[in-house]
């Protein structure tokens, strides 16, 4: 399928579209982006703290607007965003782009079909490091540290597995002694049958790993979250055989796609359709509420010693 912006260079409201691979327009402000008449949609890659205000500003200048996550800062200014969104009849929605990856459509599909039974249970990992003190991720009042930079993958994605919201949430948080910043969090998201564990950090070696296990095989993702655009994704799907000695192990491999190209093309498509976006933006919400109580379950603010 096409760049769906080829489709045509006029846009849903009638004004004339830039062709794609046409002269790029440049403009000194987001003032004056927001202004431009040629201008259907934006994405919104900006510091946690500034998703709101500039989202509800997009939303009011006509703009669509796929912006990055966490989508806020809390769930009532990501639900307050959802609100001026729909006020203006425009689309919203957040920017986890591993969702839309073909790899995490056939995982999707893989354990909504029963090919791993009943699912048990998630586990997930995402760390990197980075103790930069004036990198926005340090920064607590900007929504810095682990669990809203890399943490908001893990609980996104058990939601996703589970299709459903936690019942209890748990947690234990190790913080920055300076920053505040949580630097290393894990979780435990109790679902209707099925239990989420996952550890975040941002002061740990460069990792990211996804567990799926269910009562008759399990899954394992390889390079889960920040897909490589350039080579093919791997998904171990282990079903039968003689676990653990000898488990039959099948190799599903997708060829190379961008995710962040993927995610763009179908919001892009949304938009020129008049459809619902991908993934609804109500789900941005329940994620940050989610988020929230895990915050609220552990309040030590033990210091980190590493």
């Amino acid at each position: 399928m096409g760049d769906p912006l080829d489709r045509e260079h006029r846009s849903p409201k009638g004004h004339p579209r830039h062709p794609v691979g046409g002269t790029l327009r440049v403009h000194g402000s987001y003032e004056t982006l927001l202004a431009d008449p040629g201008v259907d949609a934006v994405y919104i890659p900006l510091p946690n703290h500034l998703h709101a205000e500039w989202t509800i500003a997009a939303a009011r200048a006509g703009k669509h607007v796929l912006c990055e996550k966490p989508l806020a800062l809390t769930a009532v200014d990501a639900a307050r965003m959802v609100a001026v969104c729909d006020a203006e009849g425009v689309r919203l929605m957040e920017a986890f782009m591993y969702r839309l990856h073909p790899s995490w459509q056939a995982v999707l599909n893989l354990v909504r079909s029963g090919r791993i039974g009943h699912l048990v249970a998630v586990q997930s990992w995402f760390s990197y490091f980075n103790d930069d003190p004036v990198n926005i991720r340090n920064v607590r009042e900007y929504g810095g540290g682990a669990l809203f930079d890399v943490g908001c993958y893990a609980v996104n994605l058990s939601r996703l597995l589970f299709d459903a919201e936690p019942g209890r949430v748990e947690a234990s948080i190790l913080r920055d002694p300076v920053s505040g910043v949580d630097v290393v969090t894990s979780g435990v998201l109790d679902f209707d049958g099925g239990i989420a564990t996952f550890t975040c950090s941002t002061r740990a070696e460069d990792d990211q790993r996804v567990h799926i296990v269910g009562t008759e095989g399990r899954i394992e993702v390889g390079i889960p979250f920040n897909i490589p655009p350039d080579r093919p994704t791997r998904v171990f799907l282990t079903h039968g055989g003689e676990p653990p000695v000898a488990p039959a192990t099948e190799i599903l491999t997708f060829d190379a796609a961008d995710p962040y190209a993927v995610e763009a093309a179908a919001f892009a498509a949304a938009v020129l359709d008049g459809g619902p976006t991908p993934v609804p933006a109500s789900d941005a919400v329940a994620n940050l509420r989610v988020i929230e109580r895990l915050f609220k379950a552990d309040r030590r603010e033990r210091p980190f010693a590493g």
